[in-house]
């Protein structure tokens, strides 16, 4: 918890989170901020192979599969392991060999990375680019998503 309270302050925090927690709850989703928040370069560079591997559905699989192991489970995304048994679970069998290899898909993340902050004024996570030029960061209510949604049509 001291991360978010240091990264957004104690007040927002205090507002934030149970806000998360109760949408969360209307999904299905048990929400916990137990987890260690670590480096998580290589949790990058996992979605970035999933991608080059199984394109977008594979993607979407290990990220759904990093939530939960996060969110969930409050496991680490710094472990190997846990990227391993994420990649599993999203049926991404060759994680492990590409893990291991720790200069594999590292130039091309950063250059993303790069890209996003430069291009949107990407800092931080969740952010949602919508047709390539409206952007929502962090989690946002569906009325900001349905406003942009009726900009597009």
């Amino acid at each position: 918890m001291n991360y978010y309270e240091q990264r957004f302050g104690a007040d927002m925090v205090r507002r934030m989170i149970p806000r998360m927690k109760a949408v969360a709850e209307e999904y299905g989703i048990n929400m916990e901020y137990g987890g260690y928040i670590g480096n998580t370069f290589n949790s990058h560079r996992l979605i970035w192979k999933a991608r080059e591997v199984g394109g977008s559905d594979l993607q979407e699989k290990v990220v759904e599969s990093l939530f939960k192991a996060y969110f969930e489970e409050n496991k680490s995304l710094g472990e190997e392991v846990v990227l391993e048994e994420c990649a599993s679970r999203a049926g991404f069998s060759d994680s492990l060999e590409f893990l291991s290899q720790s200069e594999l898909g590292k130039h091309e993340v950063k250059q993303e990375m790069q890209q996003y902050g430069h291009d949107f004024q990407c800092s931080g996570v969740p952010m949602f680019i919508i047709d390539g030029k409206y952007v929502l960061n962090g989690a946002q209510e569906s009325d900001q998503f349905l406003r942009v949604f009726a900009k597009l049509s």
